[in-house]
């Protein structure tokens, strides 16, 4: 009871001692009311957890995402390049037939 008038702002105020059914009652309910508190509490934390753990998961998937593209484009940068090395070598006939073959290249893809 003394924590109580604390908490509404009560400093000096005497306080008579409660009977036994009055305490009881009032411990019950305090109890009950720290019980819903602790439990919407655990609640809010956890779902902060699954949150947070869900946005790492998007984070990761992104960045593995990204990865590959990467790694395909370095592919593709690197075929591209044998391509070019493989037409200057053949020379000017080189280009006519690379032209034929770029268009059967596009049709198969």
């Amino acid at each position: 009871m003394r924590t109580k008038m604390r908490l509404l702002g009560f400093r000096g105020a005497a306080v008579k001692p409660l009977n036994e059914e009055a305490a009881a009652e009032l411990g019950a309910e305090l109890l009950g009311e720290a019980l819903v508190f602790g439990v919407g509490g655990l609640c809010l934390y956890l779902e902060y957890l699954r949150q947070a753990g869900q946005s790492r998961r998007r984070e990761e998937h992104l960045e593995q995402t990204l990865s590959d593209l990467r790694q395909g484009l370095e592919r593709l940068q690197s075929d591209l390049e044998q391509l070019r090395a493989q037409g200057h070598a053949q020379g000017g006939a080189g280009h006519a037939q690379g032209g034929a073959g770029h268009a059967q290249g596009g049709a198969g893809h």
